[in-house]
């Protein structure tokens, strides 16, 4: 389905010195940082190699890093979204057993959540290590209880949401009247614009890729939502982007698309795929105008695109008045739209939307709309109708309904 260097782990050490005698130092891929390059020898056990064919004539040895781990990648990720709590808590037990016992076969785990913090403690020489919380104790022993049971883990970083960042380094956020702007929750955004918060973020990922996470999935990867009912009044720095001859819409595009791809490119060396959650109305228009999003350009940069499509989040659409109330036919519709888009690019992602198991009481003046087995499977047969197999599931408090069927298909 896709490719997998990471499936080369059995090359021993002896191929390995024997590829480097034959050769050239010039042939190596290095990834930008020369990583690979600079490499001593002592430590080429803790890397594998890869054989490529740049022009059909000259092999190139390519190395790219091994975290020790062993993953395969399942027929079609089925996922939840799990805390760093819940990771390192007592609730991770029957997360895992609600996986092992259920077609499920994958967790979406905060690395760097939604305040800035990152969830488990590096080494005190850390750059980051003030910004961590010890919620996963030992973060390469869930790996290593997550490899034996078969589980696919994928690391969620959250990028411009970052209320930590923004209050440690304001120049890197955004300010009104010389104070750091807050939307309504309180929450705090650093700058997309700013490569120093990009390459922030990409370090924090490469973190979670050598402890042995297959896959990074980058959240709020986008300008606050309302940006462009603000964007004359806050200040901020464009950098580079200040003086392209483009309108602020397509400054926020391109900034946000180029962040992505950067990303990507950073990680190409440590063998991970690269996902980004999107919001689900951005495949629906040329782009979001506020936050920057556009859903082809971001698609065309990654492995896997998430889109929230839950029913809670869509106002009236596709002529549907209350999507909350109509699970299947929203995600249905979405499907459709989705589909059409993705069939336009060269090279299309996995699509792996989020889907809701939760409910929305917001909506509601009285009792809110239940989501249970009915609404979560209507969800998953929608998709799969649509051609769509792959899922994750959003509950904020990681309480997932019991007796789902997460592969139904009638």
């Amino acid at each position: 389905m896709r490719k997998k260097v990471r499936q080369l782990k059995s090359i021993t050490f002896i191929t390995i010195l024997f590829i480097l005698a034959i050769v050239p130092v010039h042939t190596l891929h290095a990834d930008e940082s020369n990583e690979a390059e600079a490499l001593p020898v002592k430590n080429l056990q803790d890397r594998k190699v890869s054989l490529e064919l740049l022009n059909n004539e000259k092999p190139a040895a390519r190395f790219v890093y091994d975290s020790g781990l062993t993953f395969e990648y399942p027929d079609a990720v089925r996922g939840i979204y799990v805390t760093g709590n819940s990771a390192g808590g007592s609730r991770f037990e029957s997360l895992l057993e609600l996986v092992g016992s259920t077609d499920l076969n994958a967790m979406v785990i905060d690395i760097k959540e939604d305040h800035g913090n990152i969830t488990f403690k590096p080494d005190e020489d850390s750059p980051y290590y003030d910004i961590a919380q010890p919620y996963i104790k030992e973060p390469r022993k869930m790996l290593e209880v997550l490899e034996e049971k078969g589980i696919y883990p994928i690391a969620r970083v959250v990028v411009f949401k970052d209320s930590i960042l923004a209050e440690k380094r304001p120049e890197l956020s955004f300010k009104m009247n010389g104070q750091i702007w807050k939307n309504g929750r309180g929450e705090a955004f650093v700058n997309p614009f700013m490569k120093e918060v990009w390459e922030y973020n990409v370090e924090i990922a490469k973190m979670a890729a050598k402890l042995g996470f297959e896959e990074i999935q980058f959240d709020y990867v986008r300008f606050p939502e309302g940006f462009e009912n603000r964007d004359k009044t806050l200040e901020y720095n464009q950098g580079e982007y200040a003086n392209l001859e483009m309108d602020e819409v397509q400054k926020r595009v391109q900034a946000v698309t180029d962040f992505v791809a950067y990303a990507r490119e950073e990680l190409h060396y440590y063998a991970v795929d690269v996902s980004v959650d999107i919001f689900g109305y951005s495949a629906t228009i040329p782009e979001a105008p506020g936050i920057g999003q556009n859903f082809s350009k971001i698609s065309s940069n990654v492995d896997v695109i998430s889109s929230m499509i839950y029913p809670s989040h869509w106002t009236s659409y596709f002529g549907i008045k209350k999507p909350d109330m109509e699970p299947y036919k929203l995600t249905v519709e979405y499907a459709k739209v989705e589909n059409e888009v993705l069939a336009k690019l060269d090279n299309p992602p996995t699509s792996r939307p989020w889907i809701q198991d939760f409910e929305a009481p917001w909506l509601y003046s009285g009792p809110a709309k239940q989501y249970g087995v009915a609404e979560v499977e209507a969800q998953i047969r929608a998709l799969n109708e649509n051609g769509i197999n792959e899922y994750l599931i959003w509950n904020p408090g990681n309480s997932y309904t019991q007796g789902v069927d997460y592969t139904p298909l009638n």
